[in-house]
């Protein structure tokens, strides 16, 4: 079967569908950090589709095309990159999308697919173990080890000497609201175990409340009398979910709404500052495993400093379609490294 240049098997044709597919959800990872499962859908049915295809080629082809060249990549692929999402995502090592764009990957890739173009055959080099969702798997966590590197050096480049230079960066507190990751800051100092961004979000969209309601008057806010007596809806936490706010945030009715003339309070008088446990007890879920500690904590942060470093994560499914365009113009890597 061809196509204008191009000559592979139909199943093999059929995969390339999968490039622009993951290009739109690496695109959507990173905007935010959301990928309907939907997407995955018509993926697991084409890949089942190609899956029975390349097996009755195989069958056809007699030889040992049946047992090397189909049966033991399709095991390996499913044998083993099935169960790896899996405990990832059972571990919290993916997330839910990252783990279900590698089990469709093992079931659309479990053999190395070949295509000619010209006088030129991709993959370029070969593919040893043959399970090719592997190779990609591989491929992927080898561009994400990566990343921090290209960190350090944006960060060195730009004079920023930090022990946490590898996992983050710096960013003005107004582009907090629509930033993913992670706080990387306490009132105490440097953190790796700081705020989560998607809560925050959930946090503010509960009150009814900005960051910058929060930085003009935080002692207003620290008071958990100001939580609205009924609260919105949280939420995922997501940057582009629609929000339905209700009121003003809970404020305290006062004639003044200037919170410069307010004395300021400590932390301490209250027992439940920022109504941080309220928020908590109140939505469903956890908030992504965030603590009414970790919430106040980030919240001290996030109305005194203009500039905090966070950490923006992985958006895995970026090394997952890069691992993907490598294994078919390249191989594998790892192996092609060592091999």
């Amino acid at each position: 079967m061809t196509l204008p240049g191009v000559s592979a098997t139909g199943p093999d044709l059929l995969r390339l569908v999968a490039i622009p597919v993951f290009a739109w959800v690496a695109v959507r990872d990173i905007k935010t950090r959301r990928v309907s499962s939907t997407v995955w859908v018509p993926l697991s049915l084409l890949g089942t589709l190609v899956l029975v295809w390349d097996g009755w080629l195989a069958w056809t082809a007699g030889g040992d095309g049946w047992t090397v060249g189909f049966l033991v990549p399709t095991a390996i692929s499913l044998g083993l990159v099935v169960p790896i999402a899996y405990l990832f995502w059972w571990f919290g090592g993916f997330g839910g999308a990252d783990a279900k764009a590698l089990l469709v990957l093992a079931v659309l890739f479990p053999t190395v697919p070949e295509y000619t173009l010209g006088s030129v055959t991709v993959p370029l080099e070969p593919i040893p173990i043959g399970a090719y969702s592997f190779s990609i798997l591989t491929n992927a966590v080898l561009v994400g080890i990566a990343l921090p590197v290209v960190l350090a050096v944006r960060n060195a480049a730009a004079g920023r000497i930090s022990p946490i230079m590898i996992v983050g960066w710096p960013v003005s507190w107004e582009q907090i609201p629509t930033t993913h990751g992670q706080l990387l800051e306490a009132p105490t100092g440097l953190t790796r175990g700081g705020l989560d961004l998607d809560a925050l979000r959930m946090y503010l969209r509960w009150r009814g409340l900005s960051l910058s309601d929060l930085r003009k008057c935080p002692d207003r806010y620290r008071n958990p009398a100001t939580v609205p007596a009924e609260p919105n809806p949280p939420t995922d936490g997501a940057v582009t979910a629609e929000t339905n706010t209700r009121g003003d945030g809970g404020a305290l009715e006062q004639p003044d709404r200037n919170c410069a003339s307010e004395a300021t309070r400590e932390t301490a008088e209250f027992e439940d500052p920022w109504g941080a446990k309220a928020f908590l007890d109140d939505i469903e879920g956890s908030a992504y495993g965030t603590a009414p500690g970790t919430l106040r904590d980030g919240l001290e942060v996030l109305v005194t400093e203009e500039t905090v470093w966070v950490s923006p994560g992985t958006p895995f499914l970026v090394p997952v379609f890069a691992g993907l365009v490598i294994a078919l113009v390249y191989g594998d890597l790892l192996l092609g490294t060592l091999f």
